[in-house]
């Protein structure tokens, strides 16, 4: 019987259970041993990582061929244009490479989002604003290169979901067991 687990990654974190760099790893949460994280959160980025010793259903979720969604609020520095917006939403040029079309939307901070330690910077003549960016790929950085290329760049970034999976019901360093159909 395999198992799926539904973790909030806090900021900080590395998505590998050993520690490296200064950088803590999943070992302390008490997660179950033998699961292992499907894909990847950067250790400044947090929220949503599945993790799972189900290496076919692994596979299958990170093959760009399936294009599963993964959704992400974005806080960005300045105030965010629909010109910006725009541009994200029909993919831009990273690295040489061209993104594919994303849904982007202006959206309000997060209801109940939990406090980022340390605290994302505040600048009293700069203001921040927020976005929902759906993606169905995930080369690495993604969401802040794209973000950086339109003007914007990413303050602090957390997965809201992945799939149908989302963070309801979770804070930072929690997990919860779930059945592999809450996924897709």
């Amino acid at each position: 019987m395999f198992q799926y687990i539904a973790f909030y990654k806090p900021y900080g974190v590395l998505s590998q259970f050993t520690a490296e760099g200064g950088h803590e790893g999943l070992s302390g949460f008490g997660l179950p041993s033998g699961v292992y994280a499907a894909g990847r959160l950067d250790h400044d980025s947090e929220g949503l990582l599945l993790l799972t010793d189900d290496g076919r259903f692994v596979k299958k979720l990170l093959d760009p061929a399936f294009g599963h969604s993964r959704s992400y609020w974005v806080q960005v520095d300045g105030a965010i244009t629909s010109q910006a917006v725009e541009g994200l939403s029909k993919g831009v040029v990273i690295k040489g490479y061209q993104t594919k079309p994303c849904q982007v939307e202006m959206i309000s901070e997060p209801v109940d989002l939990p406090e980022r330690m340390p605290p994302i910077r505040f600048r009293k003549n700069i203001p921040t604003s927020w976005i929902r960016m759906t993606l169905t790929e995930g080369k690495n950085r993604q969401v802040r290169h794209m973000t950086a290329a339109v003007g914007f760049p990413t303050l602090r970034l957390i997965r809201a979901s992945i799939g149908n999976l989302t963070l309801s019901g979770l804070t930072p360093g929690k997990w919860k067991n779930i059945e592999k159909k809450a996924v897709f």
